[in-house]
């Protein structure tokens, strides 16, 4: 699976993140840019950048009329409800809702907006559907989210990582009067996630990054990972910062889970833990048939286990997409008792494998056909058929007949 992994020497901004992430799938510039411009009232141009130490892009937006962003696009914008930058969240939602995006990128940028709109709410004590953005309702902010979703959109499933944060510090003044830096939104945006102070102070992460960050990193405290590096990025924010570039770096990394000569494959495999001694054996079988049934669930395994106070318990470990790990995580608290677990991500290997039918009289039945190393460490298949495919088959003597036969027909047409 695709990992982008941020690597923030500058901070985390929205045109920061939008500039590296341009600048490494360079392939989906105009689509990008073509939907900030059709949600909002801007022009949004990718700038090649450099400040005399690296080099690398700069997202701008610049601001246009209304008539004029009506005359080249002709429907309303995310932006048409807003004054001088102020933005009821409801607001933007509807011009969202109403733009030309993409259902699936409007998708996304709702999102990002409601991670924000929930921090703002709590910081101000009210509910999200009442919050006000003030600096993020401006058509920069708005602009950056939008093309935020679209490359998220265009990019595909992949697990998002940042590095550590950089503090910051001192007093930034927003439309509520003067603020400690990390603004108290983005505070609460960044809890989970590391950060440490390298001695600059001022705003390092703004509310639209942090927003953005905390929509994509599911799982902020998990060490990223490596893997084939297969591009990178750098986006430039635009405040100058003395002694340091000002930069916010991606690497992406590809991990597909098998190669093409069919040698084991690498993969990355997140793996829940956990122990149950006070379910029920016929609800846990329930609840752990439902978490194998799960998208993105590999496998559910239990096993016997002695817990605390020596009582029998049963210890349960799934495997499961790194992408989908809250999910999976949120589901094993629903169809389970337990009230903690362990998450961590392993590298797997797997050898390559393919799924077909054999044909059989009265009978079909799935192979699964793996290519497997012998003595001499040259690749050859092997056969297994699927054993729910023979549940219905009546006696060991048939289903042995059928599966020699099977695995025999699906391996005539193997090299």
């Amino acid at each position: 699976m695709r990992h982008v992994h941020f690597d923030p020497l500058g901070g985390a901004a929205g045109d920061m993140i939008v500039g590296c992430l341009l600048d490494a799938f360079a392939e989906h510039r105009e689509a990008v840019i073509a939907a900030a411009q059709s949600a909002t009232a801007a022009r949004c141009r990718l700038l090649a950048y450099g400040d005399g130490v690296l080099t690398g892009s700069r997202f701008v937006v610049e601001p246009v009329s209304s008539r004029e962003h009506a005359r080249q696009h002709g429907h309303e914008h995310a932006h048409e409800h807003t004054q001088g930058g102020h933005s009821h969240w409801r607001d933007v939602r509807t011009g969202l809702e109403r733009s030309a995006l993409a259902p699936s990128v409007c998708r996304h940028a709702v999102g990002i907006f409601a991670v924000l709109a929930e921090a703002e709410g709590r910081v101000h004590g009210i509910a999200p559907d009442e919050v006000v953005f003030h600096e993020v309702g401006a058509v920069d902010s708005v602009a950056d989210i939008v093309a935020a979703a679209a490359l998220i959109e265009a990019i595909g499933p992949a697990r998002w990582s940042v590095a550590s944060l950089p503090l910051g510090g001192g007093t930034v003044h927003t439309a509520h009067g003067v603020m400690p830096a990390p603004a108290p939104a983005t505070a609460l945006l960044l809890e989970g996630f590391a950060l440490h102070d390298d001695g600059i102070g001022g705003e390092r992460v703004t509310p639209t990054g942090a927003a953005i960050l905390r929509y994509l990193v599911t799982a902020p405290g998990a060490p990223a990972t490596g893997g084939v590096l297969a591009r990178s990025g750098t986006g430039f924010g635009t405040r100058r910062l003395p002694g340091q570039s000002n930069c916010l770096r991606a690497l992406v990394f590809e991990a597909p889970d098998l190669d093409a000569a069919g040698a084991p494959g690498h993969r990355e495999i997140a793996v829940i833990s956990f122990e149950v001694d006070d379910q029920s054996g016929e609800d846990l079988a329930l609840g752990l048939a439902r978490l194998r049934g799960a998208d993105g669930v590999h496998d559910v395994v239990q096993m016997p286990a002695f817990g605390k106070k020596s009582r029998l318990a049963v210890h349960v470990q799934v495997l499961t997409r790194p992408d989908v790990l809250e999910e999976v995580v949120a589901m094993c608290f629903a169809e389970t008792t337990t009230i903690g677990l362990r998450t961590h991500l392993v590298q797997g290997r797997a050898l390559a494998r393919r799924n077909v039918r054999a044909e059989l009289p009265g009978a079909a039945l799935g192979v699964k056909l793996v290519q497997r190393p012998d003595e001499a460490g040259e690749m050859t298949p092997s056969g297994k058929v699927e054993a729910d495919d023979l549940g219905q088959v009546a006696s060991h003597r048939r289903r042995e007949q059928l599966r020699r036969e099977a695995e025999r027909q699906a391996l005539e047409g193997e090299p």
